[in-house]
């Protein structure tokens, strides 16, 4: 007999076979038991017939729990009436372990709370494993389009001894005698490292303590950041639009049985194709009240106005060159217009929201110092980010995509705490 996992039934059709996994779903019609089995790969119906199995088999099938671990032996026969197209006539079964108690997750509908609560057992799920199978996915594409493209996997800290953006979202923390705080982004090293080996990028986890419960926030999140010494707005611009493209079509080729279980329309993911349509801040803001919303010109943009903008294309919309006083200190101004600055976000389509946020570094030495200043920064803690000015500076660009997010938008969810296997959010930290 082979040993196989249920993703290589159709290699075996009327072979015999040894699977292992957990019971899904089960259900006894006199002489027939029907078991349908996952084992992370897959779920097949395993079909037990009375008359094919000694009586300590059947027996056994008899008194399955559900989630209860076994081995099934069997033949595996093709069927078109079969969800997978195959099942197995199963020959032996040998249980490892029944459940020890009734499974709490049933098919009737459960609170969001409850799951949560449970979450290390609702990632058995059908819909769990689809969203987490294409955020593999969608990771996995995100290596390969960077390294493909000549950039450098390069580790950042988690623990960093200022903020890169804003203070009041930060995780602070006890260092021995001082104190650190939990990354928010890992970019300003990354821009090291740009310096060092020309192309970089850092990938891993983030957090921000920002007090928000909107169905876009984690406090705990993934993030890759790329960046890219010689490179400008438009070249950077022109990477992301690639990046993300190229990230659907994996997941269009790869997912397709697990976009169909999570009922998502795989004709919006199709058009995602570039050219992505690009607008200015000045635009937008047009767009927002021609749509009758108060919004003053110099605010950035949050989930509302990120729904509007967005829900007028049906590909992902760049909007470049905002105020330079709503983004971070780091942002080169644009030389045309110095009151905006050289940056771009990537809004999602289908009020997604923002998944992508860069834009081009301020490389002059004397402007960043003065900024750091101006933002009444600690000069000390930022001596080293300086210093990558004084020593061969260059234009260079770069840009955060959050992973979360956009698994969200891809699956089609309607929160992103779905979209990671155990999420942190304000009033959760378990389990």
């Amino acid at each position: 007999m082979n040993n196989i996992l249920i993703r290589q039934v159709q290699d075996y059709n009327t072979k015999s076979v040894i699977i292992k996994g957990w019971v899904s779903h089960y259900r006894s019609s006199g002489k027939v038991i029907f078991i349908e089995l996952r084992d992370g790969t897959g779920i097949i119906q395993c079909v037990v017939f009375k008359d094919d199995v000694d009586s300590k088999s059947f027996e056994s099938a008899k008194g399955l729990s559900l989630e209860a671990s076994v081995t099934i032996y069997g033949v595996v026969r093709k069927d078109k009436r079969a969800k997978t197209g195959y099942e197995i006539n199963v020959t032996n079964i040998n249980i490892i372990q029944n459940s020890k108690e009734e499974y709490p997750i049933s098919t009737k509908e459960h609170g969001v709370a409850f799951l949560l609560n449970h979450r290390h057992l609702w990632l058995r799920s059908s819909r769990q494993v689809a969203i987490l199978k294409i955020r593999s996915t969608i990771i996995n594409a995100i290596r390969n389009y960077l390294d493909n493209e000549g950039f450098m996997c390069f580790d950042t800290p988690i623990f960093t001894p200022s903020s890169c953006e804003d203070t009041t979202s930060l995780f602070e923390t006890d260092y021995f005698n001082d104190k650190a705080y939990l990354t928010q982004s890992g970019q300003l090293y990354c821009e090291a490292g740009a310096m060092a080996f020309g192309k970089v990028y850092s990938f891993g986890p983030t957090f921000r303590a920002e007090k928000s419960k909107t169905r876009r926030h984690l406090t705990e999140f993934w993030m890759v950041e790329p960046e890219a010494a010689f490179y400008d707005l438009e070249m950077n611009i022109s990477v992301a639009e690639s990046f993300v493209a190229f990230i659907i079509s994996q997941v269009i080729k790869e997912n397709k049985q697990e976009l169909e279980i999570l009922e998502r329309d795989i004709s919006k993911l199709e058009k995602v194709q570039i050219p992505f349509p690009r607008i200015t801040y000045d635009e937008a803001i047009d767009i927002l009240l021609d749509n009758n919303h108060e919004i003053k010109w110099g605010e950035d943009f949050g989930g509302a106005e990120e729904t509007i903008l967005s829900e007028k294309y049906d590909k992902p919309l760049i909007i470049h060159r905002y105020p330079a006083e709503c983004k971070p200190f780091y942002m080169k101004n644009d030389p045309e217009r110095c009151e905006l600055a050289l940056n771009c976000d990537m809004l999602a389509p289908e009020g997604y929201g923002e998944i992508i946020g860069g834009g081009q570094r301020e490389d002059d030495y004397d402007i960043l110092y003065k900024k750091i200043k101006a933002h009444k920064l600690d000069l000390e803690s930022f001596s080293w980010y300086l210093d990558l000015r004084k020593y061969g500076s260059v234009p260079h660009s770069g840009f955060g995509l959050g992973i979360e997010r956009t698994v969200a938008w891809i699956c089609g969810l309607k929160h992103v705490r779905e979209t990671i296997p155990f999420p942190r959010l304000m009033d959760r930290v378990k389990p």
